[in-house]
């Protein structure tokens, strides 16, 4: 969990209290969300399917003095998201925000893309996106207060090579997110996407098939019709997490229904 450019704890994000549930708590974004908002004063629920990485997750942060509890379950399963959604609210008590992180990225050419690849995408990216966040959502509307971020990418604004599946997925899920956004306003719910581009993860480092791949990510690929990244530089997962903060903080407290592009200008400001 340690980030080798940490000097101490993270300024205040206007978060202090409550407790988050973060998905996909054990990837690159995930993990940096949990540690932002943990370090911030938040009970952190932490789920991911890795449950070794979960464990490891959980012990790290507790031995650094953060509130980080494990729960095990698989976004693609309503009978387990319902039943971590519960157990999380029974052990740690009412959840006010939710950040959906939970991913995947399977890359093919549209030609080549295979059924299954396809509806696993959308599986996880898209319907673990609905699934977590009404399930989520209903429990915050009868509170009358929430705030809800999903991670999706700017790959839902600009198209790309080989990607027709990821893309999709997430332009399905920052849409979901804006219209549960409009019908929970009036319970005083907030949703917000974050549109993450290039960011330092394995993630991103799955796609290079060779050393030229942080140039092609960095500079673009005119065969593939890919914008390079105007201030130069990839995004690491703490810019990421502290977007999400932003969001969910009583700092963005007018804003909802919106997607934040946090790419060093690459969706060119779409």
């Amino acid at each position: 969990m340690k980030n080798s450019e940490d000097t101490g704890k993270r300024p205040d994000a206007g978060l202090a209290g409550g407790v988050a549930l973060v998905t996909g708590a054990t990837g690159g974004i995930g993990e940096a969300v949990v540690r932002t908002l943990a370090e911030a004063g938040v009970h952190v629920a932490a789920l991911d399917l890795d449950t070794p990485a979960l464990a490891e997750l959980e012990r790290a942060a507790r031995d650094e003095g953060l509130a980080v509890t494990a729960f095990a379950a698989d976004v693609t399963s309503p009978s387990e998201v319902e039943a971590v959604v519960a157990a999380a609210e029974e052990r740690l008590g009412p959840i006010d925000r939710l950040v959906n992180v939970a991913g995947v990225m399977l890359a093919a050419p549209v030609l080549a893309l295979s059924e299954e690849d396809w509806e696993r995408t959308f599986a996880v990216n898209a319907s673990g996106v609905f699934r977590v966040s009404t399930a989520v959502a209903r429990r915050m509307t009868g509170r009358g207060r929430g705030s809800i971020v999903t991670v999706a990418s700017n790959a839902a604004v600009v198209p790309r090579a080989g990607m027709a599946a990821y893309a999709a997925s997430k332009a399905a899920a920052v849409a979901f997110t804006k219209n549960l956004g409009l019908e929970l306003a009036r319970h005083g719910v907030r949703c917000n996407a974050v549109c993450p581009g290039s960011t330092d993860t394995a993630m991103l480092r799955s796609l290079w098939s060779d050393d030229s791949g942080p140039e092609r990510s960095l500079h673009g690929s005119l065969e593939d019709f890919r914008v390079g990244i105007p201030l130069g530089r990839f995004a690491t997962p703490e810019h990421i997490a502290d977007a999400v903060a932003f969001l969910l903080s009583e700092r963005a407290a007018h804003i909802t229904m919106h997607d934040l592009q946090v790419d060093g200008g690459a969706a060119l400001g779409r």
